[in-house]
């Protein structure tokens, strides 16, 4: 009974290695769809984000079940709440790559990104993917320094967001108010996108330490505070 116990609790964990693969891929294509005005590949982010929902779906309702057949405690209540509150935010990360498509069919047979801004929304859905990728990778190693690791990745995106907006607010953009809206839009995307990404590894290292990541940054820079004394 134990043994198919563990092995459910590990097929949860199987779930959601694999809805990383899915939205990490899915804002990888997503990101060419809109660069490309790729109406095809578009509608195949779109609709391939079913299955990211019933992954989804079918984590929670195998999560609830555990808990009401086995009533797990300690180590393993806490695997199955925190597997249940990664699948939700990577549920939204699959949202968000499908926003970023349907922006894409949207403005068909248009691009929504300007000429200019192609660098800058290919490096963020390029970083998006690496995100989710290394979040994916968390997830099988339980690696908590990689983990921490995304939190400073996760700053690049910042930078790339600010640098989207301080287009959008020079005397010498020419591309009108709809363009200015897609392009807030994308912005957001990728950086909520990216936060995603980075909620899933802090919860990883809840999961590995039974602490919270901000609260491990603060004992190691009060640890790194008493050696400099």
């Amino acid at each position: 009974m134990r043994d198919a116990y563990h092995e459910e609790l590990d097929s949860i964990g199987d779930g959601l290695v694999e809805m990383a693969r899915l939205v990490g891929s899915a804002i990888g294509r997503a990101t060419t769809a809109i660069l490309d005005a790729d109406l095809k590949l578009a509608e195949a982010v779109i609709a391939g984000d079913a299955k990211v929902d019933d992954l989804q779906r079918d984590l929670e309702a195998r999560a609830i079940a555990l808990l009401a057949r086995q009533q797990p405690v300690a180590t393993d209540l806490r695997i199955v709440v925190t597997s249940l509150r990664m699948s939700a935010d990577l549920e939204r990360s699959g949202d968000l790559a499908q926003h970023v498509a349907k922006l894409a069919r949207l403005r068909f047979p248009e691009t929504a990104v300007p000429r200019d801004l192609h660098s800058t929304v290919l490096e963020m859905g390029q970083l998006a993917q690496r995100l989710m990728a290394k979040a994916g990778e968390v997830l099988i190693t339980k690696d908590v320094d990689l983990a921490l690791q995304l939190e400073q990745d996760d700053d690049a995106m910042d930078l790339l967001h600010r640098a989207l907006f301080q287009h959008l607010m020079d005397d010498r953009w020419q591309h009108g108010i709809e363009t200015a809206v897609d392009v807030t839009l994308l912005g957001r995307y990728y950086e909520r996108f990216a936060d995603h990404a980075v909620s899933v590894a802090k919860r990883v290292v809840y999961l590995v330490t039974g602490e919270h990541a901000d609260e491990l940054h603060q004992s190691s820079g009060q640890g790194d505070a008493g050696e400099a004394h």
